[in-house]
């Protein structure tokens, strides 16, 4: 009890909720050990729009501590301990050595967390290398590429006790969670199945001078479904994966490519190496994922070609149904009109998520660069609730890499000509036993 009070006169992580309303998680496997008694201290690797957006919603909250930071980029660096030192902290320390600093951060005895938002290949080496040097890890997403990245970071986190999280802030949007509650309070009737995908069309960004290529660069080695874990993992919840339930099969197709060639011929010219260069990813990749318990999920993935933005999002249960991209919904017995959609808004604001109960979100703040809303600032809340009280967080490591699985699994269907592929059990069995997520 003294430790407890302890850490909230050092730094009030709970300052967003409510007076009275923090309330200990329950652990599950958790690693992580005591609770902190002190300010967290935090590294970043990678420092550029995303990353500076999850550092300045890390710096809205008190008993935070930027000792650290590593880019190779000496601008992203300097504004980025310009806004450390604006939030009143002092200079954090840089490391700008070249691609590879990042293992001397990762080195440093005074970090608690060491935070990444770099190229999707940096990901899993990071987290590996801060957990076997007693640091917890949090990545963007995926948090690996490779099966064998996946087995690595289950393994150096069950042996070093220290969290793997996965910073994908999708399952903390208000729709999704109010979904996740009407899922688990039975509404939808038995689940059956669920569609999501990320359908955005991204060809500015990666033609774009100013972008890292490393985006575009995967297109030209890999054939799969690329970003699977904004969809998967509100899906994965409502789904109780790994936890009474789990990924069984996965089959993968993609069409044929094309439309990145001709948008960089249309911007740069047909002389321009990339409007000619093959790119074995085709425009629009289908998934289709069975679970052991006989659900079904369709993902999709298309960046490539010409439309707005769309949600993609679907949940099928024996009693009805929701639509994203209609953002309408149909409960057999409850809607007032047979076999007509209604609006999902005010009408069903009574399915919102305990979770909002207890949490001001109008307290969070949101930081500056390239990020969401105020899902991300929840997500930082829950992570640091956390590791404070030394509990399991919403998406241990077991989650991250069953979502970030799809991408190498993917790729392999793909190759074999849509051929099924069986999904590891990252779990080694412990899914059959484990509650399903409880936020509240």
């Amino acid at each position: 009890m003294n430790n407890r009070r302890q850490f909230l006169k050092a730094g009030n992580f709970l300052a967003a909720l409510k007076t009275g309303a923090a309330a200990d998680l329950q652990a599950v496997s958790a690693p992580g050990g005591p609770a902190l008694v002190r300010p967290l201290r935090i590294g970043f690797v990678g420092i550029g729009g995303r990353g500076t957006f999850h550092l300045t919603t890390c710096l809205s909250f008190g008993g935070v501590e930027i000792k650290a930071l590593c880019d190779i980029n000496p601008d992203y660096l300097h504004r980025a301990k310009r806004y450390v030192v604006e939030a009143g902290q002092p200079e954090p320390d840089l490391y700008d050595r070249g691609p590879s600093d990042w293992l001397r951060l990762c080195e440093r005895q005074d970090l608690d967390l060491v935070i990444t938002a770099t190229p999707w290949h940096y990901h899993a080496p990071i987290c590996i290398a801060a957990m076997k040097n007693g640091k917890h890890a949090a990545t963007e997403v995926p948090a690996a590429l490779t099966l064998d990245e996946c087995w690595e970071l289950v393994e150096t986190s069950e042996k070093t006790g220290m969290h793997c999280l996965m910073l994908e802030q999708a399952n903390y949007y208000p729709v999704m969670l109010r979904l996740l509650n009407m899922a688990q309070l039975g509404v939808f009737g038995d689940l059956l199945h669920a569609a999501g995908g990320y359908v955005h069309d991204l060809r500015f960004v990666k033609c774009d001078p100013a972008e890292e290529p490393w985006r575009m660069q995967y297109e030209f080695n890999h054939n799969g479904n690329l970003y699977s874990t904004h969809p998967i993992g509100p899906i994965a919840w409502w789904f109780n994966i790994n936890r009474g339930d789990r990924f069984d099969t996965l089959v993968s197709v993609s069409s044929r490519s094309g439309s990145n060639n001709s948008y960089v011929a249309m911007c740069y010219g047909e002389r321009h190496p990339y409007a000619t260069m093959p790119m074995p990813q085709g425009d629009s990749n289908t998934s289709l994922i069975s679970t052991v318990e006989g659900k079904t999920v369709t993902l999709h993935y298309d960046t490539n070609t010409p439309h707005p933005h769309t949600t993609e999002f679907r949940l099928q249960g024996a009693k009805g149904i929701y639509s994203g991209n209609l953002e309408k919904i149909f409960i057999e017995g409850r809607s007032p009109k047979a076999d007509q959609w209604e609006e999902f808004g005010d009408n069903y604001r009574e399915f919102d998520h305990p979770l909002f109960k207890t949490i001001d979100t109008s307290k969070l703040k949101t930081g500056r660069g390239h990020g969401h809303g105020i899902d991300t600032a929840l997500m930082w809340l829950r992570y640091f609730q956390a590791i404070q009280n030394g509990t399991q967080t919403d998406i241990p490591v077991t989650d991250a890499v069953t979502w970030s699985a799809i991408i190498p699994l993917s790729e392999r269907s793909v190759a074999a000509r849509g051929r099924p592929v069986d999904f590891p059990d990252f779990t080694r069995g412990r899914w059959k036993t484990t509650p399903p997520v409880k936020l509240v």
